[in-house]
């Protein structure tokens, strides 16, 4: 094959796809193949009013191309989207992986990732409670690598042959196809009742890991064990991670219902938006490491991928960031096409005998050949690799390297052995020498069979608002099975994690329990795991700006500088958009109106002076800030603004010039103290969530 790139090129990816991009405008109208195009808007006929030639190949190109744009859409993962950026190494770890793009401080790799959930349609919406996919491609040197993972470092099931399963028993129910891109449904509890190493996994699927405030604010895990290789063919085994450092936030249950009604996009529209106002969003890329004299030091396997390895036993070793800086001028050329396996690896980077990491081996390159149209989907500028590509593939559908030469095997004296094999023992993929031996057999390993210690152990980590989001999602969950055997059957298996909680579950559900049950599958806990600890900050949160005619400027301006200067996006909304004119002089636009905005779709709310009798006439601003409130959002007011709280739910407000926080509502009574307010306020945004008053009644 031609060589394609030169990986050691600056930019080289970019500069790659950037070749293949197709400019519009300014020229005139050809076909595919190059001929202009006189009239685009009447196909041929015999006469004015006469039948259609089928000689007009004019039409006949548009139409036929128009009638495949839509490629089969991925089985699993078919929501998502994604964006370019940037990997930077933090230091030359050669001690642990011979792989090159980790072998240098500042050493820079172009990346490509794309978010998406699992179990719905490519329509259907993003804030759906789901595991999040997390992939990543590395245009390295030595060839595409990719961390195919999630949000979630557990898996559904440990072994690859029960995943179609799994799938179809998540997927919409086949007599109906319904419901689309939810678990809450007879069929997928019946499995997870059914099949007790789902009980982890459920575990997560239940907490507000499952309901990410964006695809910025979640962690990723690459799940499975690896192998990480140095020169001198010394291996540890490793676990990947990405931790987020834009800290971890999620949504709501009530919240994510309604989004999904008001913008489906959610997920999508936060990370567009975000890199397009240069809130560049980044994660710290770290490793487990694991010698293979401690494989059988645990209580767990360490090839299980139902199972996690508690950070407090083995702490991660951070290598580099991550920033996603550029988003893709076509989605379906670069998102929809891009092509993930765990199977793309580098030298230094090799499998382990994971039984579900085996199977997806083969699992992805076989979708691919289905969804992409044959063997050379790697040929497309945003699968290409940067390193030059040469070997004896050839010819199959959509092939587009030209090849040249006479020869396309090995052995060969034609071309004096060309392409040749790397060589040296140890360079190439997977050539590190391993011992494996043992019966074939179909047996699953002793060490696979405890379903239940971790799950506690997850829910043991939990503080007690996650804990009760989980109980409301289990109860959520269960009571839209309409078989009783089904909800009972997922009772009994949380019973064998921890016996309050099912208690607490059985209660909502219908089901039953032992009462005096007090068993726990374990007694540890993980602070690790725990959301509560990991505080976001307020780059790219989204505010909305309450205004109307006479509010006053001073307080709204002191404001919106001291959000803007964090990172926060202040977006005023209005009773009518356009121009809303100042007490005292100047003004402001108005993005949105009520009609338009909800309060589901920003992350905290500000009301400034002078405007309360205008909005306090507005039914819709009752319910935004009452809905604000409900979400545990941060909400600011000033003056005559807070009767506007007041009318909405109870809080503890200023009287005077001094910052008065009461659960996350911020006051003043009038704008002498506006500067610490505003400072505050800011500083808010950033904070979590005031869980604290989730449960309390509304007005």
């Amino acid at each position: 094959m031609a060589r394609i790139i030169s990986g050691d090129e600056p930019n080289a990816k970019i500069k790659q796809i950037d070749a293949a991009r197709v400019p519009h405008g300014g020229r005139a109208m050809t076909t595919d193949q190059g001929a202009p195009i006189v009239n685009d808007q009447e196909v041929q006929r015999a006469g004015e009013r006469g039948p259609a030639l089928i000689q007009d190949f004019v039409f006949r190109e548009k139409l036929t191309h128009f009638d495949h744009e839509r490629i089969p859409e991925r089985i699993v993962h078919a929501r998502g989207t994604g964006a370019h950026g940037v990997f930077v190494s933090y230091g030359d770890a050669s001690a642990l992986t011979k792989a090159a793009f980790l072998n240098a401080k500042g050493k820079q790799t172009p990346v490509f990732v794309r978010f998406s959930t699992v179990a719905g349609f490519r329509g259907s919406p993003d804030t759906v409670r789901d595991v999040r996919g997390f992939a990543v491609k590395f245009y390295t040197e030595e060839g595409n690598y990719d961390i195919v993972g999630n949000n979630m470092p557990v898996f559904f099931v440990q072994d690859a042959i029960k995943f179609p399963d799994l799938i179809h028993a998540l997927k919409p129910e086949p007599n109906n196809e319904i419901p689309q891109a939810q678990s809450a449904h007879d069929t997928f509890w019946d499995f997870v009742a059914s099949n007790h190493e789902c009980a982890h996994n459920m575990m997560w699927l239940m907490s507000d890991r499952a309901i990410p405030r964006s695809y910025r604010m979640m962690d990723g895990f690459g799940i499975h064990t690896f192998k990480f290789v140095n020169a001198n063919g010394e291996y540890k085994f490793v676990k990947l991670h990405w931790k987020c450092l834009q800290g971890v936030q999620s949504l709501v249950w009530d919240e994510t219902q309604k989004i999904a009604g008001k913008d489906p996009d959610f997920n999508r529209r936060d990370l567009w938006e975000a890199i397009e106002n240069g809130n560049y969003p980044e994660w710290e890329l770290g490793v487990q490491v694991l010698d293979p004299k401690d494989e059988f030091k645990f209580d767990f396997d360490v090839l299980d991928c139902t199972k996690l390895w508690p950070e407090e036993l083995i702490p991660i070793k951070p290598l580099g960031k991550l920033t996603l800086n550029r988003n893709v001028t076509n989605f379906f050329a670069e998102t929809e096409q891009v092509a993930f396996c765990p199977a793309n690896l580098v030298p230094g980077i090799e499998l382990s005998n994971d039984p579900m990491l085996q199977g997806r081996l083969f699992s992805y390159l076989d979708t691919q050949l289905s969804r992409l149209g044959g063997p050379n989907f790697h040929e497309l500028p945003i699968n290409r690799a940067v390193a030059a590509v040469d070997n004896n593939q050839r010819d199959g559908m959509h092939r587009m390297a030209i090849d040249e030469g006479t020869t396309a095997y090995f052995r060969n004296a034609l071309q004096h052995g060309q392409p040749h094999p790397d060589g040296g023992a140890g360079n190439g993929l997977g050539d590190n020498e391993s011992v494996v031996k043992g019966a074939v057999t179909r047996d699953r390993a002793n060490s696979f069979l405890d379903f239940y210690t971790q799950a506690s152990l997850f829910y043991n980590s939990m503080c007690d608002w996650e804990r009760g989001h989980i109980v409301d999602a289990f109860r959520f969950e269960l009571g839209k099975c309409k078989n009783m055997n089904v909800r009972q059957g997922a009772v009994d298996l949380l019973a064998k994690i921890d016996g309050s909680l099912a208690r607490e579950v059985a209660a909502g559900c219908g089901a039953k329990t032992d009462a005096k049950s007090g068993y726990r599958a374990s007694t540890a806990a993980s602070p690790a795991l725990s959301m509560a600890g990991r505080t976001p900050c307020p780059k790219g949160t989204k505010v909305a700006v309450l205004v109307a005619e006479g509010f006053d400027k001073k307080c709204l301006d002191a404001v919106c500088t001291e959000l803007t200067a964090v990172g926060a996006c202040p977006k005023v909304i209005a009773p009518g958009q356009g121009y809303i004119a100042a007490k005292s002089g100047g003004g402001i636009d108005a993005a949105e109106t009520f009609a338009t905005a909800s309060s589901v779709l920003f992350d905290a709310v500000f009301v400034p002076c002078n405007c309360a009798a205008t909005l306090g006439k507005i039914y819709e601003v009752r319910e935004f800030l009452a809905e604000s409130y409900r979400h545990c959002k941060p909400i600011a007011a000033c003056g005559d603004a807070r009767t506007l709280l007041a009318s909405a739910f109870k809080a503890v407000v200023s009287t005077d010039d001094k910052p008065c926080e009461d659960r996350g509502v911020l006051t003043l009574g009038n704008c002498d103290g506006i500067a610490a307010f505003a400072k505050r306020f800011a500083a808010m945004t950033g904070e979590n969530r005031h869980f604290e008053r989730s449960r309390e009644n509304l007005l």
